[in-house]
């Protein structure tokens, strides 16, 4: 398997960005751009998954997908990768422990959009997340309030990291996250395909 997964080298820190990509658009690219720079990351990866657990509703042939992001997405430190269809994990929880299992010597920081920081306590795990990977947040059209007095906002107060401090975050140890603003991008994948830009038999 190993084969077919990214390369990276000892001690880089590497900003995970998971999601259906259902389609991929301007917006992963705009916080992919703003993660890399902000957080001070070596590189960026998108983790297109298979299936999504949360949604009852199976998203696009993950080849399309791949395809799509990899079109979308077009930067030397970003790589699209299908990880969890070879690692055979669908929640976040069991993809970070496989990625920790065959990178040991590579620090992994989970990025997502506030929106997803809302809701992470309904995540698998939520809590072992937290306390065993750097997580950085990244401001969402409408999001901003409801994701600082969430529930893990709120449990892992004590952790958080100043958004002047970003290019810390996964340099300095566990539990670890971080917040930040950036220029909004209202594009969305639900928006894309309710428009009928996406049909799923292309």
């Amino acid at each position: 398997m190993r084969h077919r997964l990214p390369y990276a080298r000892r001690g880089q820190v590497i900003g995970l960005l998971g999601g259906s990509f259902d389609p991929a658009h301007e917006g992963h690219v705009h916080i992919t751009r703003a993660a890399l720079k902000r957080f001070g990351l070596d590189a960026v990866w998108w983790l297109v998954t298979p299936g999504n657990p949360l949604k009852s509703a199976g998203p696009a042939p993950l080849d399309q997908r791949l395809e799509r992001a990899r079109a979308v997405m077009d930067h030397p430190r970003v790589q699209v990768t299908d990880i969890e269809a070879h690692t055979g994990t669908r929640y976040t929880a069991a993809t970070l422990d496989a990625l920790r299992d065959l990178y040991p010597d590579v620090t992994f920081v989970w990025l997502m959009g506030a929106d997803n920081l809302a809701q992470f306590h309904h995540w698998q795990d939520w809590r072992g997340i937290m306390a065993t990977t750097p997580v950085g947040v990244i401001a969402r059209p409408g999001t901003r309030g409801a994701a600082r007095n969430s529930v893990a906002a709120k449990t892992f107060a004590y952790a958080k990291l100043p958004a002047r401090s970003a290019r810390l975050l996964g340099r300095r140890g566990v539990p670890s996250w971080c917040f930040i603003n950036v220029p909004m991008s209202d594009a969305s994948s639900t928006r894309i395909r309710n428009a009928g830009a996406w049909p799923h038999d292309v």
